[in-house]
């Protein structure tokens, strides 16, 4: 039975969401301010956050348009399964902030679409929740924590609920500097001052539909921690104040040869932005790695990731699947990534935009503009299939690189 829209959503709201970036617009409208700027927000100045963008723009594309492109496939075989379109639900924690269905109705838009969920550690459903979907294929991101044994548990539990793929998330071994939060006194879960209160007038749809959820938000795959004896960790915000001194910043890569020995199906490395640390990853036994710096979320002045693509790709030699995480904001940008030798890209803060206008109807017209966008990006350059893409369609520093 097809979902139904959210019941304040306008029947010309799909019209309206014609692209991301009015997406965006749209959540900013339905969100409260700190809750919009959680999602939006980078670490100090955004330098990184930006940059992630703009770096598309370095590598304009070649038309070429003669070549019959009457129909196009943009299909792609990742880790052994046939995924519809190139554009993967990455992971981001509490999505059951932005919409009563969260994750769970990501991961149904994911599916809906024939493309991956990836969960993230902090989600407010647990992964043996979000297995129940039936999403497949459904990965899991896990972190490598203080208590090792936090590791190990989230791994089985992965394997026991029949995950496609662990994500090992190496870039958070210390939080960033999220300084929109911090002048918005944003708490987890949120409280609303009354000058918060005031402003959100205009948010009754948000706080409509979330009156009863709510109370309710929780990290679920951390309930072990409610009933800690550490102190401070009984309650939600306890956890949320535990959660970063679980992170270890004395990781090392042989952390990753012990997650590989532990998790038996493909391993992605995310959080790579080094050619060299990329070939150790493969040396290591990893199966794919993401090229990301978490959104901008984490280091401030870190490189774009899209800038450090190709040199990734020479490294890797076609060994691995790469995926591109970071400033993907339309169907060219994912075209680019893939002519600079991705395979896929995955979407973070769009999917919490449209999470937050639709729920669960709201990711997959998200995923219907990127599928769109790239559709009509192919067409006008001229190419039939993602095996077509290669550098040979981009104009770089002057220069055309030959097939």
């Amino acid at each position: 039975m097809a979902q139904k829209s959210d019941w304040f959503t306008k029947s010309d709201w799909r019209k309206r969401a014609y692209s991301i970036d009015a997406v965006r617009d749209m959540a900013k409208s339905v969100l409260p301010r700190p809750v919009f700027d959680f999602a939006d927000g980078g670490a100090e100045d955004e330098l990184t956050l930006n940059a992630n963008e703009q770096a598309f723009d370095h590598y304009p594309l070649i038309s070429r348009p003669l070549r019959s492109a009457s129909t196009r496939d943009q299909s792609v075989e990742l880790f052994g399964r046939q995924l519809a379109q190139p554009v993967i639900v990455g992971p981001t924690g509490l999505s059951g902030l932005f919409h009563p269905d969260g994750e769970c109705g990501a991961a149904r838009a994911a599916g809906s679409r024939g493309t991956a969920f990836c969960l993230s550690h902090g989600s407010v459903c647990t992964l043996e929740e979000l297995a129940a979907t039936e999403v497949s294929p459904r990965w899991m991101q896990v972190f490598i924590y203080t208590e090792r044994d936090f590791t190990v548990e989230l791994i089985e539990r992965a394997a026991n609920a029949h995950y496609d793929a662990l994500v090992l998330t190496i870039d958070n071994q210390l939080i960033g500097q999220r300084e929109r939060d911090l002048r918005n006194g944003f708490t987890i879960p949120p409280r609303f001052s009354v000058a918060d209160t005031l402003a959100m007038a205009t948010r009754l749809r948000w706080l409509a539909r979330m009156r009863t959820h709510l109370p309710k938000i929780t990290f679920g795959n951390y309930a072990r921690f409610t009933d800690s004896a550490i102190p401070g960790s009984g309650n939600l915000q306890g956890i949320a104040a535990l959660m970063p001194k679980l992170l270890d910043p004395s990781m090392r890569w042989e952390d990753v040869s012990w997650v590989r020995k532990l998790w038996k199906g493909p391993l992605i490395i995310k959080g790579i932005l080094h050619p060299d640390d990329a070939v150790k990853a493969i040396d290591l036994g990893a199966d794919g790695v993401i090229i990301s710096n978490h959104g901008g979320r984490q280091l401030d002045g870190a490189v774009a990731t899209a800038r450090m693509l190709p040199l990734i790709a020479d490294a890797v030699d076609g060994r691995i699947p790469l995926l591109l995480d970071g400033g993907v904001r339309r169907g060219r940008d994912v075209l680019i990534a893939l002519a600079l030798g991705a395979t896929a890209c995955l979407i973070a803060r769009p999917q919490l935009w449209g999470l937050s206008i639709a729920g669960q109807q709201g990711v997959e017209r998200v995923l219907d503009i990127y599928r769109d966008e790239l559709d009509r990006a192919m067409g006008l350059c001229g190419l039939q299939s993602i095996a077509e893409i290669d550098r040979s369609l981009l104009f770089d520093n002057g220069s055309i690189t030959p097939h």
